[in-house]
């Protein structure tokens, strides 16, 4: 294995497979799941934004969480695959660091987007009257540069300490992007304060509003219960299940990545992880949203009209 040192500014990603023929079948076996996530987001972000009729908050967020899935995909997993496809493993420092600033804005502010939709969910089930106040166009504004912009300088942070860090060992990450936590392991610096940081700025972006989402959907499930309308209910259970499928494949991963003692980390585990959130969770997101949403079917069905009438 290549050995970067400090006399190097770049680093190099070991990657998620290893170069075998094991390897080559699991690349060509991630690949679709790839291609499908980035097909699937970037229709979902084109259809709302074609549909008038999709011009509603709980719509516009899910276009930010799309987008959200689209661009962070497209950060990490095109240098992966050249990484493994051409042997090209090497990235730049400052590479590094955009990479990671990306990663940990998209990802993070994913978390407070659904926070926002399952607050959406909860203002339109339990206090229908008072929607167009709670969740007009400025609130719905607010909460995505909200979002963006709290994350953004959440991770303008950690990619700022994690690039100037003193690197005195190997500058093989152990991963396939750069994941700030797996490249702290290569520091020569003690960093436990840091990892501290890392603890508490999980529970602020993570843990505070994971309960913000089950208590709005507590407060939904309970007042659906209430429901005299088997029609009502049925259409808020399958909405409410929806949003909480999409909320339990992020958090879950997440939160035992992060949330877990070090002691029990290992890089094998943690890129496994990654798999998820980088991999499969992009993918089901369009599909959980889209397959069981008739707003979503017709507004496909309008567009594609649109465009076949376009077309003759």
């Amino acid at each position: 294995m290549e050995n970067y040192t400090q006399t190097s500014t770049d680093f190099i990603l070991l990657g998620l497979f290893p170069p075998s023929r094991v390897g080559l079948v699991l690349f060509i076996l991630i690949v679709p799941i790839f291609l499908m996530a980035l097909a699937g987001n970037l229709s979902m972000v084109l259809l709302i934004l074609l549909d008038a009729h999709l011009h509603t908050p709980m719509y516009v967020l899910l276009s930010q969480l799309s987008l959200m899935d689209l661009t962070y995909i497209s950060t990490t997993v095109p240098k992966m695959a050249s990484g493994f496809l051409f042997g090209n493993r090497s990235i730049s420092f400052i590479g590094c660091g955009v990479q990671s600033f990306f990663f940990v804005t998209l990802a993070g502010s994913e978390g407070l987007i659904l926070m926002s939709m399952a607050y959406d969910r909860y203002v339109a089930i339990c206090c229908p009257l008072h929607y167009p106040i709670r969740m007009n166009r400025r609130v719905c504004a607010l909460m995505i540069l909200g979002s963006w912009a709290l994350r953004a300088v959440n991770a303008c942070a950690h990619t700022v300490y994690a690039l100037h860090i003193p690197y005195c060992r190997s500058r093989a990450i152990n991963h396939f992007f750069c994941h700030v936590p797996a490249m702290l392991t290569l520091a020569c610096r003690d960093t436990r304060v840091y990892e501290y940081t890392v603890f508490v700025s999980t529970i602020l972006f993570l843990v505070f509003p994971f309960l913000g989402i089950l208590l709005s959907y507590g407060q939904v499930l309970l007042t659906v219960y209430h429901l005299h309308s088997r029609e009502g209910r049925k259409k808020a259970y399958s909405t409410c299940s929806s949003h909480l499928t999409v909320v339990t494949l992020y958090y879950a991963p997440f939160a035992y990545t992060y949330l877990r003692p070090k002691s029990l980390q290992s890089p094998a585990e943690d890129k496994v992880l990654a798999v998820f959130y980088i991999f499969l969770t992009p993918m089901l997101n369009p599909v959980i949203y889209s397959l069981r949403n008739k707003e979503m079917l017709g507004a496909l069905g309008r567009v594609t009209q649109r465009i076949c009438s376009a077309k003759t």
